[in-house]
């Protein structure tokens, strides 16, 4: 006979049904959130909880809650906003490690999560915060591989994470990623593969899978629709090409347990609200009307 599981447990949570995207920039700074439905469907705002922000990370933790980290709001913080198993922000908790904006965060081990690289403005960092099954962030951990900003970050074959791609100090672009394991430990670079940028956004997919999605590559062809699909062995394929808007600041997280959703950014001349849906496979779909205030720079991940 099965056992039966608690609706709440982490095992029974561990599908990552909902999401929500928060916080970001509009003509000011805004802490509002919302809520995405195990269909994908994007819910009006809710009201903002916390610090009014941009450039904050975002991940799971806990099997079934979620964590907005860091950020600026004029100048860098390090603050955080855990996000209970039914969707609820809470208020602000005092910062640990270092103030950055421009971040990243992906969870690992099934229960936990981490926040990686970023910037004071000045100097750019490689250092990871780990985040416990209790969305305790720690203390800093030494960087591992290139220093960068504008990267993006999500979880994979189930248990591990990927941070990839971003900028350095002196605006080299780059498309090297670094894995995490089970333990939260971060790999050195791995060679680059698809289109160099920064300002994307990355989201699990499939149960086990992951994709890298849109941003800037700043020259060329300069705002971006491309993807890149992550295997359930950490592996980042080549360019998808684009389907959707052309964005960048934009946001993404997992729903309905093995689809995923990129929401919001900046392009076509102004801040959108649009969302589009990531298929169990990783296909990407046209644009689905925007919800909720039209922004860039928000962040997002999934609970429940």
């Amino acid at each position: 006979m099965f056992p039966i599981l608690p609706a709440n447990s982490a095992t029974a949570a561990s599908g990552n049904q909902e999401g929500i995207f928060g916080y970001g920039n509009t003509a000011t700074y805004t802490a509002v959130s919302n809520l995405v439905s195990n269909a994908g469907v994007v819910a009006t705002d809710t009201t903002g909880v916390g610090t009014a922000r941009m450039y904050v990370a975002a991940c799971e933790y806990g099997g079934d809650k979620g964590i907005f980290g860091y950020g600026y709001t004029g100048s860098e913080v390090s603050m955080s906003n855990l996000v209970s198993n039914v969707g609820v922000v809470a208020t602000d908790v005092t910062g640990v490690g270092t103030d950055r904006r421009i971040l990243a965060a992906c969870s690992y081990g099934e229960d936990k999560g981490i926040f990686g690289y970023g910037t004071t403005g000045a100097p750019i960092f490689s250092m990871t915060n780990l985040v416990s099954n209790a969305g305790v962030v720690a203390t800093d951990t030494t960087g591992v591989g290139t220093a960068r900003r504008g990267l993006a970050a999500c979880e994979y074959g189930g248990d591990k994470g990927i941070f990839g791609y971003g900028a350095n100090s002196a605006g080299t672009l780059f498309s090297m990623t670094n894995l995490v394991s089970n333990a939260g430990v971060v790999a050195t670079d791995v060679t680059g593969v698809g289109t160099a940028r920064r300002l994307l956004a990355a989201c699990s997919y499939g149960g086990d899978k992951g994709i890298f999605g849109y941003g800037t590559d700043d020259i060329g062809a300069g705002v971006q629709s491309v993807t890149n699909l992550v295997s359930n062995a950490g592996v980042a394929a080549t360019d998808t090409t684009g389907v959707g808007t052309a964005r960048y600041g934009l946001a993404a997280t997992q729903y309905g347990g093995d689809k995923g959703i990129f929401g919001y950014g900046y392009g076509s001349g102004g801040d959108l609200s649009m969302t589009n849906l990531v298929s169990n496979a990783g296909v990407v779909a046209t644009d689905v009307t925007g919800v909720g205030t039209a922004r860039d720079f928000l962040a997002a991940c999934s609970f429940n």
